[in-house]
């Protein structure tokens, strides 16, 4: 038996130049990081041939080709696994719509745990590019990059996207008390609504050339924030995120709505120095960043949204068990 662990994400500023229709034509690049919530993926070696597969729906099938399940399909297919297994995964949150990159981190998760089920521990550069290759290539998501990366390497990270496909990452080292004050300033809170988010990325990669000054000022804040981060100087997040939330709900239709555009006024006027909808938008988890001092009142005026505690996770996608006969 393998148990892959594998965290979910929240993104800063940048997102939506990890798309290679922008980043083809400018440098993309983002700061994101991973949060103590997981995607665990459990994988399990059978007597008989069959494929047994447990997620919210339940499979049991012959044959790779005839899983419905695509992320676990195509992963199989990438690792070389055709019978003979059993895969159940498992999520900390419903793991549908919420924004904080749950597709991706099942997928950096299933092939972390099949590789290792085979003999192989592959690295986190391997998992991410292998993840996009299936996200984006195979099954031709509307999504960047990141989530695959920040989900296989772990901590607060900014990534850099290239037009020849090549991608740098970049670690920040913050001592335990910094990652606990970062992490404390940050407050997610669940709108009460999921949503597909693949209608929203649609349009959003089918207008980034009308929305390409848009999209290159949301770069220009990853600027910003990484010379802050680096001198332990986190309150720009707030300035940023709201700014981020103000180009971002210019780019489509469904980013936003009325309910929305009321949760993120509530915060503001409660504590927050900025916030945004995290993801593609339209619903999922609000975040916001709120210094500590300001945190009673704001909890107080939000208690209607559920609160997801969390600290930032400073590791990807790890193995936490392996036991194979």
């Amino acid at each position: 038996m393998i148990i892959s662990q594998t965290p979910l994400r929240i993104s800063f500023v940048g997102g939506g130049t990890d798309f290679k229709e922008f980043y083809t034509k400018q440098k993309g690049q983002v700061i994101s990081a991973t949060i103590n919530k997981f995607i665990y993926v459990i994988v399990k070696k059978r007597f008989d041939n069959l494929i047994v597969l447990h997620y919210k729906n339940n499979e049991v099938v012959n044959s790779v080709d005839e899983i419905e399940h695509e992320l676990i399909r195509e992963s199989l297919k990438k690792v070389g696994i055709f019978d003979s297994i059993e895969i159940i995964t498992l999520a900390d949150i419903p793991s549908e719509g919420s924004g904080l990159g749950s597709s991706s981190s099942v997928t950096v998760g299933l092939l972390n745990a099949l590789y290792n089920y085979i003999g192989v521990s592959a690295t986190s550069e391997q998992l991410a590019k292998d993840a996009c290759e299936i996200e984006i290539n195979i099954l031709k998501k509307p999504i960047g990059k990141q989530d695959q990366y920040i989900a296989a390497y772990g901590g607060l990270r900014k990534f850099e996207f290239f037009l020849d496909e090549s991608v740098n990452s970049y670690k920040y080292n913050l001592t335990e008390q910094e990652y606990l004050k970062l992490g404390s300033n940050i407050l997610l809170h669940f709108t009460n609504k999921t949503r597909k988010a693949d209608i929203i990325l649609c349009e959003h990669k089918k207008n980034i050339s009308k929305n390409y000054n848009n999209i290159v000022e949301i770069g220009n804040l990853v600027n910003n924030l990484h010379e802050n981060i680096q001198i332990g100087k986190f309150e720009i997040i707030g300035e940023l995120l709201k700014r981020n939330w103000e180009i971002k709900k210019k780019l489509t239709d469904g980013i936003t709505n009325n309910e929305i555009d009321s949760m993120v006024d509530m915060a503001i006027n409660n504590g927050a120095i900025g916030c945004k909808i995290a993801g593609a938008g339209g619903g999922g988890f609000l975040m916001s960043y709120v210094p500590r001092s300001s945190q009673d009142k704001y909890r107080e005026a939000m208690s209607q949204y559920t609160e997801l505690p969390f600290m930032i996770e400073k590791f990807g996608s790890k193995i936490i068990l392996n036991f194979l006969k």
